[in-house]
């Protein structure tokens, strides 16, 4: 699978509160890209989602060291 299929994928799952399946496709799509900032911050969003918060503000402090200007960012 695609880098940009395993994002949608993890989209579509996260949007339908699937949180272990969006976790796994934006965790496999990190082995491609692993530093980029929109795929940290949705991995945060997801892992924030499963009350996993600490794992969360990580994921997001590493999109906004990357790109500290990135709007989306949580």
């Amino acid at each position: 699978m695609s880098f940009e299929q395993l994002v949608e994928k993890g989209r579509k799952f996260l949007t339908d509160g699937k949180y272990f399946e969006a976790l796994e496709c934006f965790e496999d799509a990190l082995i491609i890209k692993n530093n980029d900032p929109d795929l940290l911050n949705y991995k945060g969003v997801v892992l924030r989602s499963m009350g996993r918060y600490d794992e969360a503000s990580e994921c997001f402090n590493k999109s906004l060291e990357i790109d500290p200007r990135d709007k989306d960012s949580s």
